[in-house]
């Protein structure tokens, strides 16, 4: 069997292609030769500078961009208020510079620590009753009037006034009744 040995002469420099890292060139502000590789080769930081339009639009700004405004883009997550003046990384549909996808919101040192999560309520309706459960207390407030239910039984009911009434029987009971 023969060995072929193959050894590649150099281009004179008028011949030689012109290879340029496309998520270098964006960095840097150069056009990038071959913007479809961007998408697979890297992910750029960026600026979430807006959100509008009732959340459907959002206004990002990146290094390198081509002009100085904002681009709108498009999100895989779940963008608020408190996301604006963030950094985003993103990634570009089909490797254009002008359609970027916001893939995330990076964490820093001050919003690395996870938001509270809230109390766990549970609520089954089914056309016919609703039942609204929570493991300690449950409060139905509105102004100064309020409901409240413990997990040890007592029922709570407080209010600027609050009336009893009852076309059939009205009937207190307990292990003992107090009136004023």
């Amino acid at each position: 069997m023969k060995a072929l040995n193959h050894v590649e002469e150099p281009l004179p420099a008028a011949e030689k292609a012109v290879e340029t890292d496309p998520l270098e060139s964006l960095m840097s502000g150069r056009e990038a030769t071959n913007t479809a590789s961007l998408s697979a080769n890297g992910v750029v930081t960026g600026e979430l500078i807006g959100i509008a339009d009732e959340g459907r639009t959002l206004l990002v700004t990146y290094p390198g961009q081509r002009g100085t405004g904002a681009i709108t883009a498009r999100s895989i997550v779940d963008l608020h208020g408190a996301h604006i003046g963030r950094q985003v990384v993103l990634m570009f549909e089909g490797g254009d510079l002008v359609k970027p996808i916001i893939m995330g919101v990076l964490r820093d040192a001050q919003t690395s620590a996870l938001d509270a999560r809230p109390g766990h309520v549970e609520l089954d309706v089914d056309g016919e009753r609703m039942t609204v459960s929570a493991k300690q207390q449950l409060v139905l407030r509105c102004g100064k009037a309020s409901i409240t239910l413990t997990n040890a039984g007592k029922v709570l009911i407080e209010g600027a006034y609050v009336s009893s009434r009852s076309t059939g029987v009205n009937r207190i009971k307990g292990g003992s009744v107090q009136l004023n």
